[in-house]
């Protein structure tokens, strides 16, 4: 099952409406607030690399405040 770590910046002082947001949406194990570069750090799952791009895609990259996204496609555990 096809898993990533995508490291979200959002506008200034949008970190928790976007985290709240994350946590709602499919596919999304895990969402934090971090300190440094990325605002944000979340944990997705898909059944399939098509579906996980489409969930980075069509449903993080497109929240309101996300200004960039970075993808770290995990290897098989």
């Amino acid at each position: 099952m096809p898993q990533a770590f995508v490291l979200i910046n959002v506008e200034s002082g949008a970190e928790e409406e976007v985290v709240n947001i994350l946590k709602k949406i499919e596919g999304i194990e895990e969402a934090y607030y971090s300190y440094g570069v990325y605002d944000i750090i979340s944990k997705v799952k898909a059944d399939s690399m098509e579906n996980l791009k489409d969930l980075v895609t069509r449903k993080v990259r497109t929240l309101n405040r996300v200004r960039s996204t970075l993808t770290l496609i995990m290897m098989e555990e």
